[in-house]
């Protein structure tokens, strides 16, 4: 069995803690569905219940590092000291709709990286019904519990199944997003939008997606994910093929011959 690092551990730790009362609520969550009132507000109270229990446990491990939560936004710590970014239900309309497809995101940036900018060095991404604990140490490979994780080694584009996010109500580029779908859905064997951009990163890195795009990301729904892929022998840019998709809130991930021809599609897509 592969041994991880103690902060691994207490992430881990930190997760399976909040993933009880994530699972109950989902129990609850799907009666509220038949209810007048419907279920937004108290899932709501779900998302900020988790990140509480990440929050109180974390910060007893790590008492001078800070936060960037979805919930309660940045919190500062030692500016010296890495920091914890969180998503606490990434997934939350699946979750809303008592779809069972949602994860706990936990990645720790360190800020001062091997190139001397902040860098992703740790990150952990669990899914509380299926029990599944995907994590990732920055040199040390991508893991499922302890079997180590590759991404897909499909060359073609024909055989490949690529997941993505669409835009929706308030969030997104529809033009820009519709571009791109009508330049790389025909050359692929399919496209899914399963509704959680950090399952998605967790299973480019197991190989279960060949790849992986979408933009309007934020920091916390991707942060462990693009660790994860990378460990896994993956690549993983913004939409202009630099190493800067948490910055420019763009994703684009896959093996490195489905990335390159992805991210010529891609272009294209964006030039037209």
């Amino acid at each position: 069995m592969v041994a991880h690092s103690g902060l691994i551990t207490v992430m881990e730790r930190a997760a399976r803690k909040a993933a009880p009362r994530l699972r109950r609520d989902f129990n609850e969550v799907q009666q509220l569905q038949v209810s007048r009132k419907g279920p937004a507000d108290f899932v709501s109270m779900a998302d900020k219940r988790a990140e509480q229990t990440l929050y109180e446990e974390l910060h007893k491990a790590r008492p001078d590092w800070g936060f960037l939560m979805e919930e309660e936004g940045e919190i500062a710590g030692d500016p010296a000291k890495p920091r914890w970014i969180i998503d606490p239900l990434d997934g939350t309309s699946n979750f809303l709709h008592g779809i069972p497809h949602f994860a706990i995101s936990v990645a720790v940036e360190d800020p001062r990286g091997s190139s001397g900018k902040p860098e992703i060095t740790h990150g952990l991404i669990y899914q509380p019904l299926t029990d599944e604990s995907f994590w990732a140490e920055k040199g040390r490979g991508a893991w499922l519990h302890d079997r180590r994780l590759r991404v897909s080694a499909r060359r073609d584009l024909a055989d490949a199944l690529v997941a993505t996010g669409v835009p929706f109500l308030g969030h997104g580029d529809f033009t820009e997003w519709t571009s791109i779908f009508r330049s790389i859905g025909p050359n692929v064997a399919g496209i899914r939008r399963f509704g959680s951009a950090a399952l998605d990163l967790a299973w480019v890195a197991a190989g279960r997606f060949d790849a992986f795009w979408e933009s309007g990301l934020k920091p916390w729904d991707v942060a462990a994910g693009l660790l994860l892929v990378r460990e896994a022998g993956g690549f993983v840019t913004d939409f202009r093929g630099s190493d800067s998709p948490i910055e420019r809130a763009q994703v684009l991930a896959g093996n490195d011959v489905l990335h390159s021809r992805l991210h010529k599609l891609l272009a294209t897509a964006l030039k037209g």
